[in-house]
């Protein structure tokens, strides 16, 4: 048998408040998206981040 093999895909995090590509993440394919409260260098603070593939 043969197994089917995920591919891990690039992913971006994108502020929501400025709307900047801050990170890049390699994950595999499926399951929820992600958002995360991460560091936006603009704006120079923790904001959400939200995933979107590009």
């Amino acid at each position: 048998m043969a197994k089917k093999n995920k591919k891990a895909e690039t992913v971006f995090l994108v502020c929501e408040e400025s709307g900047d590509y801050n990170y890049t993440l390699k994950r595999k394919p499926g399951g929820e998206k992600l958002k995360l409260k991460k560091y936006c260098p603009r704006l120079r603070k923790h904001t959400w981040h939200n995933e979107k593939k590009k």
